[in-house]
């Protein structure tokens, strides 16, 4: 092993270390596989889910959003839309939806990785899925705010609906409608995955550094 690829992945556990505290470096791997486990599942759940609520629906109008689709009662609420001007749905992040499934899947390789590494480079392999739940959320609103913002003055209603910012979470008002936001199941596991890096990095230091340090010291 060279010098520069051993400062990466760190040193080894010796054999006879790794039979006296076996479970002190199972837990990192086992938090890492878990992570990478529960964002591979989330790639088939909704990550958004919104109801509209409208005087002509009384029950509603739903729309989940996945990674790279919409699904639920799209027309419909794109129906509404357009009466204040506001563009079609599946307008909004198209370059996000057509990377977003090979993304995770990245995210998710780069945490099984992280498996091999035992120096402190292995937070760069797991940063990008610790912060993916949150730069899905900001992302998001960004899109909302831009069609909420650039509204067609050209639309029947546009004179009576002023440039709005819908809320990525929680209820939101516009005219005479609603809206309600929350995370999907998809968006809970990619949080919940984010929860696992973070504690497996706690417990991959605990375990590694005393050997990173006992080798730098030699």
């Amino acid at each position: 092993m060279t010098e520069n690829l051993e400062k990466i992945i760190g040193p080894r556990v010796p054999a006879q270390e790794m039979k006296a505290n076996r479970g002190r470096y199972l837990l990192p791997t086992l938090f890492f596989l878990l992570a990478a486990l529960l964002l591979m599942i989330s790639i088939f759940l909704p990550y958004w889910e919104l109801t509209l609520n409208a005087p002509q629906y009384p029950k509603g109008l739903s729309v989940q959003a996945f990674l790279n689709d919409l699904e639920g009662d799209v027309a419909e609420i794109d129906g509404l839309n357009h009466y204040i001007g506001m563009r079609p749905l599946a307008e909004a992040a198209t370059f996000e939806k057509s990377i977003s499934v090979i993304g995770v899947v990245v995210m998710a390789l780069l945490i099984l990785s992280a498996v091999f590494i035992n120096t402190r480079w292995v937070v760069l392999l797991a940063l990008p899925a610790l912060l993916f739940p949150l730069i899905f959320l900001v992302d998001l609103q960004f899109w909302l705010a831009n069609f909420g913002q650039n509204l067609d003055p050209t639309a029947p209603l546009s004179s009576s609906v002023k440039p709005f910012i819908p809320p990525v979470l929680f209820t939101g008002r516009i005219a005479q409608f609603s809206t309600t936001a929350s995370p999907g199941p998809g968006l809970w596991l990619a949080f919940g995955a984010s929860f696992l890096i973070l504690v497996g990095l706690f417990f991959h230091r605990r375990a590694y550094k005393p050997l990173v340090d006992a080798a730098e010291a030699r």
